[in-house]
Order: C-alpha cells, then sequence, then structure tokens
C-alpha cells in the first residue's frame, strides 16, 4: 500500500473520530484582554480588496490564520461580552485549536 493511500485512510479515520468529538465538544468559554479581543474584531470588520493569485504555502497558511482571527472577532462581535479590561466569549473549539496551532 502506497503511502498516499495510508494517510488517506489515517484522514477517514481522523475525520470520523472529529465527527465523534464534535457532539461532545463544540464550544469553549475564554476570556481574552481587551486589546486582542479589539484586535480580533478589527480584523473581522477589515474590508480586503483583490484577488488570491498564486500563493506560496506559507501565504496561504497566513491568509488561513488571518481568516480564522477575523472569526474570532466575529465571535466576539456577536456574543462576546465585556467584563472589565477582558472579552468572554464562547469560542468554537475549532476557532481555540487554530489559535493555540499559531501559538506553535
Amino acid at each position: 500500500m502506497s503511502s498516499t493511500w495510508r494517510y488517506r485512510d489515517d484522514r477517514t479515520v481522523l475525520a470520523a473520530i472529529g465527527t465523534r468529538l464534535e457532539s461532545q465538544v463544540n464550544r469553549i468559554s475564554v476570556r481574552l484582554p481587551r486589546s486582542l479581543a479589539e484586535s480580533a474584531i478589527a480584523a473581522w470588520d477589515r474590508e480586503e480588496s483583490g484577488g488570491f493569485g498564486e500563493e506560496s504555502r506559507e501565504e496561504y497558511e497566513m491568509r488561513d490564520d488571518a481568516a480564522e482571527l477575523a472569526w474570532i472577532g466575529l465571535a466576539i462581535s456577536e456574543r462576546g461580552v465585556w467584563d472589565g479590561e477582558e472579552a468572554v466569549v464562547d469560542l468554537n473549539v475549532v476557532q481555540v485549536a487554530a489559535a493555540l496551532r499559531a501559538a506553535q
């Protein structure tokens, strides 16, 4: 069996695990400092102009991370609550994972 087929099978199993976990873990309540929360909201509010041309893998990953930040900004805008100098918001576990992955 070639590596490609083995990896495809692995991806299928990983997706099946994700399907089972999704109903168990959906949102996580987090607290973010005001400056970070406001930066995320600004990413959501930002207008992007132009299309996407040829991208390197690194450029694609950076754009994907920027999109994840914008989704966090939307969540804060829609359902976040300000508690002093922090925003409290329930984030989708995928958004939390994206932020943790970017931190590494």
